[in-house]
């Protein structure tokens, strides 16, 4: 599958705004990386509108079936809330229920850890990234503590590169461990595909090569 109009575009947004970076980056598992995505940096009104129409794109590519869309706090709240948004726009114009959890149970008020519509029926998760997948299992347990089921998760980017025990990066691991879909904006060969049109990434293409040889999956 080629890179597609909203993906390329996705790509050009996160370079101008700086999110997404070509150099030398020490990951957390110690490998130096020739890129780097920090969906943290879509830190304003602007930018968190804009990424909002791409995950709906992305929503709407990915075919993944859906009564609600969850938001991991902290990262995954904005992204799920621009999402709805987005969704509930042209050309979609999809009215799609939203909730997010809370770090600590509240005692007083409404209590409880869901915050938004009620969570039940087919859940997608929408976070930034999946690196150890950790996150993913806690909206699971979440998820099913709330008698609802696990649909399919959305992130911004899939690096599609092994985890540190084995050939299976984290995103695979997830989709085997529970049986759903895995998509992202973009991934590591779209990323490569555009600067390939580009044509003016040599030798950080030629890294990105590298890199993949070493760690692709």
């Amino acid at each position: 599958m080629g890179i597609k109009d909203y993906q390329r575009e996705f790509i050009e947004f996160a370079i101008k705004n700086e999110v997404l970076k070509f150099g030398e980056f020490t990951l957390k598992s110690g490998r130096i990386s020739p890129y780097f995505l920090n969906a943290g940096l879509f830190n304003t009104g602007a930018s968190l509108s804009k990424i909002g129409k791409f995950y709906a794109a992305a929503v709407n590519d990915s075919g993944i079936e859906h009564d609600i869309i969850f938001g991991p706090a902290y990262k995954g709240v904005p992204l799920a809330c621009t999402t709805v948004i987005a969704l509930a726009e042209a050309p979609y114009n999809k009215d799609t229920p939203y909730c997010f959890n809370r770090k600590e149970k509240k005692d007083h008020g409404e209590g409880g850890t869901i915050v938004g519509s009620a969570l039940k029926g087919k859940v997608l998760v929408i976070d930034d990234v999946i690196t150890a997948g950790t996150a993913i299992r806690e909206s699971v347990q979440i998820i099913e503590d709330c008698k609802a089921q696990l649909a399919g998760v959305l992130v911004a980017v899939d690096r599609q590169e092994t985890g540190k025990n084995g050939d299976m990066s984290a995103i695979q691991e997830v989709e085997r461990d529970f049986g759903v879909p895995v998509k992202a904006i973009v991934t590591m060969s779209h990323i490569m595909e555009y600067m390939e049109e580009q044509g003016t990434y040599g030798a950080h293409l030629a890294q990105m090569r590298t890199y993949r040889e070493k760690y692709g999956v």
